[in-house]
């Protein structure tokens, strides 16, 4: 009995330091969390500018796929109609959700400061929510599991480090951070196939993800010229270049075409 019990108490030991909430931070991150959080903000809000706009779609909308959870009953039954695929989704309106859209250059060596509160990339009827997220370096990115059922999130990025992470219960959270900017992280669950999502990394707060109107905004923008870029999962980027002065605003558009 004093063995099976050893042997328990090490399994135990080793679920649950695989599917824990703690922090794995390598000393990469942790050190360009402090340079980006102790940065001074090298805006003057007195002459900061704005760049709003939208993103729209043109052509032919592929159709969204209906996304078949009857392998795990939990998550059936968390929907009373059908869900559908988020790779494209294309609102009323005649524009395009979930698009990424970041100052990719013009702002020079200039260091801004990180946020100290974190973004929320949620699990939630067994789909990721929201499905695209932006996060700067060095701020804190909350994983949390809504759903009453295991979750683990499989983050493989190509220039910062790699995680994979159980969730079993529900409310667990857990905090991660970038080190260095990067477009895009794809994220996945292994337990449910279905399941996908993106988050974009950049060293400065200027970066934004269009909602259910299209609409985007980069705003508290020193007086400069940028290269604005907007990345979509399916349709690829589309780069303009614009230049606002000093307490200036501008709106911008982006169209993407399907078939």
């Amino acid at each position: 009995m004093t063995f099976r019990r050893g042997l328990f108490l090490a399994a135990t030991a080793l679920i649950l330091g695989a599917c824990g909430n703690k922090q794995e931070s390598g000393t990469g991150q942790q050190q360009s969390s402090a340079t980006a959080q102790s940065a001074p903000n090298p805006v003057d809000m007195a002459t900061a500018a704005n760049i709003t706009g939208t993103v729209k779609f043109s052509g032919t909308a592929p159709k969204a796929q209906k996304i078949a959870m009857d392998a795990d009953a939990y998550c059936k039954t968390q929907h009373t109609t059908p869900v559908m695929t988020e790779d494209v989704v294309v609102n009323p309106n005649g524009t395009l959700k979930f698009v990424y859209v970041y100052v990719k250059s013009g702002l020079g060596d200039k260091k801004f400061p990180a946020p100290t509160d974190p973004v929320v990339f949620d699990q939630k009827g067994c789909m990721y929510s929201p499905h695209v997220v932006a996060v700067q370096v060095g701020q804190p990115l909350m994983i949390r599991n809504s759903d009453g059922v295991l979750h683990n999130i499989d983050v493989r990025p190509a220039s910062n480090q790699p995680f994979n992470i159980g969730q079993p219960v529900q409310g667990m959270e857990t905090k991660k951070s970038f080190a260095t900017p990067e477009v895009m992280i794809p994220v996945k669950c292994d337990v449910h196939p279905w399941m996908h999502g993106w988050i974009g990394v950049q060293d400065h707060p200027f970066a934004s993800v269009t909602d259910e109107t299209g609409a985007f905004s980069l705003k508290n923008l020193p007086p400069g010229t940028y290269v604005i870029e907007a990345w979509h999962e399916k349709y690829g980027t589309s780069t303009q270049t614009v230049t606002v002065g000093a307490k200036e605003s501008k709106a911008i558009e982006f169209t993407f075409k399907g078939a």
